[in-house]
C-alpha cells in the first residue's frame, strides 16, 4: 500500500470559476439532520470537519428545491426560505476551513411520502405517477406543474450563487424527479416529454438551461446521472456507448458543465469491450470533465455483505491503485467518497499523508457520533 503514487490524485482542479486543491469530493448523502428543514450549527460542523480535513468539494446532501411536491422526507433540508441563512452559515464555515462546496438540489418525484413538509397534503408528482414498473403511486405532471419544477430548480441555483457557494449539482440519478423522466420505467408521457431517449431528457435539459440562465456563465453546473435507480439496481439507462451520446450530448449542449457519474462500484467497466466506467466513457463521449463514484475507500467486508454480492475488482484501500491508474490514463477528473467520509473525516488527510493503518474500517454502528 505504501508503495502507491497517489500524488496525482492530490493535484490542483481549475474549470471556470472552480479551483479545488485535490481531486477528492464528498459524495452527497442524505442526513435528515435538519430539523424544519434549517440547516443548523450541527450540520455547520458537519461540512467543516470535512473541509478542515483536506476534502477539495464538498457536495452537500440533497437540498429540495422550492416546488411544493419536491420533499419526501423529515428533517431533510430545503433550498430555499429560512434554510438559506443556515445554508449562508456552512458556506462561511467551509470557505474559511479553506474548502469548496455545492448543494444537490433535489426533487423526490413520486418517491414523496404522505404527510412530509409544509405542503403535507400535496401527493408524490412524476411523468407518469409512477414509482416503478407497474406501480402508480403518484400524480401524473401537467404542463404547469413541469414548468413550476424547472422554475423551482432555476431559483435554487439562484439561492445558491446567492449565498456564495462554488457552483450547484442536479440531482438526475438514482430513481427521483429527474430520472424518472428519463427512464422508460417510470415515463410514458406522449407529449415533449416522453417517448424516445431524447424527448425524456428534455425535463432536465430545460432545467439545465433554465439554471444556465440564472446564474453567472462561469458558475459551475454539475448532473448526477445514474444507470442504477433506487426501485431496480439493474436498471439500465442505455445499453452501448452510441445510446450514451445520445444522452449526454443534449445535456452538454444545454450547459452541464461536470457530470458526476454515479456507479455503485467503480472498478467496473460500463460496457462490453472496454475497460472504461461509466465516469470514462462520459468523458471520451463529452469531452467535458467527470466524477466517478461508487465504494471509494470500502473495505472488501463491507461490500459483500451490504450489497450481497461477490467482490468483482479490488475496492477499498486496495483499489486505491486501480483508482490512481484510471486517473492516470484521463477517464474521470474528479473521485467521488461517500461512506468512507461518512465514517472518518479525515479519510483525505490520511491518505494524503500515508496514514493507511489508521483508516478506520465503515461500521454503522459508530456512525451517528461521527455527524
Amino acid at each position: 500500500m505504501s508503495q502507491i503514487d497517489l500524488s496525482p490524485l492530490f493535484t490542483p482542479f481549475k474549470f471556470k470559476s472552480l479551483e479545488l486543491k485535490n481531486r477528492f469530493v464528498m459524495a452527497p448523502m442524505t442526513r435528515n439532520f435538519s430539523p424544519n428543514y434549517i440547516p443548523g450549527d450541527d450540520v455547520v460542523a458537519y461540512y467543516r470537519r470535512r473541509a478542515e480535513n483536506e476534502v477539495g468539494l464538498i457536495i452537500t446532501e440533497g437540498t429540495t428545491v422550492p416546488h411544493k411536491a419536491a420533499n419526501g422526507y423529515e428533517g431533510v433540508p430545503a433550498f430555499h426560505g429560512d434554510a438559506l441563512q443556515g445554508w449562508k452559515k456552512v458556506v462561511d464555515a467551509v470557505h474559511g476551513a479553506g474548502g469548496k462546496i455545492m448543494p444537490q438540489l433535489w426533487h423526490v418525484g413520486t418517491v414523496r411520502k404522505a404527510g412530509v413538509g409544509p405542503d403535507k397534503d400535496v401527493p408524490g408528482m412524476g411523468p407518469s405517477g409512477i414509482t416503478s414498473a407497474g406501480k402508480r403511486k403518484g400524480h401524473e405532471m401537467t404542463l404547469e406543474d413541469i414548468q413550476e419544477c424547472i422554475e423551482a430548480f432555476a431559483q435554487a441555483a439562484a439561492n445558491a450563487e446567492e449565498v456564495g457557494m462554488d457552483g450547484v449539482e442536479i440531482h438526475g440519478a438514482h430513481g427521483y424527479l429527474i430520472d424518472q423522466f428519463f427512464w422508460d420505467v417510470t415515463n410514458e408521457r406522449t407529449d415533449q416529454y416522453g417517448g424516445s431517449l431524447e424527448k425524456r431528457s428534455q425535463f432536465a435539459i430545460d432545467i439545465v438551461k433554465a439554471v444556465r440562465a440564472k446564474v453567472s456563465a462561469d458558475f459551475p453546473v454539475i448532473l448526477r446521472f445514474s444507470q442504477w435507480k433506487q426501485q431496480d439496481y439493474t436498471a439500465r439507462l442505455v445499453q452501448n456507448p452510441e445510446e450514451l451520446g445520445r444522452f449526454l450530448k443534449p445535456l452538454a449542449d444545454a450547459g452541464v458543465d461536470i457530470f458526476h457519474a454515479s456507479n455503485r462500484r467503480f472498478w467496473e467497466p460500463e460496457f462490453d469491450g472496454s475497460n472504461l466506467n461509466l465516469a470514462g466513457w462520459t468523458k471520451e463521449i463529452t469531452g467535458l470533465p467527470t466524477i466517478t463514484v461508487g465504494s471509494v475507500g470500502l473495505d472488501v467486508d463491507f461490500i459483500e455483505s451490504n450489497f450481497n454480492m461477490k467482490h468483482s475488482g479490488k475496492a477499498g484501500l486496495n483499489g486505491l491503485d486501480d483508482l490512481v491508474q484510471r486517473f492516470n490514463r484521463g477517464e474521470f477528473d474528479l473521485v467521488a467518497v461517500g461512506r468512507a467520509l461518512l465514517q472518518d473525516p479525515e479519510w483525505v488527510r490520511k491518505i494524503r499523508d500515508g496514514r493507511f493503518d489508521e483508516l478506520s474500517p465503515y461500521d454503522r454502528a459508530s456512525i451517528a457520533k461521527l455527524y
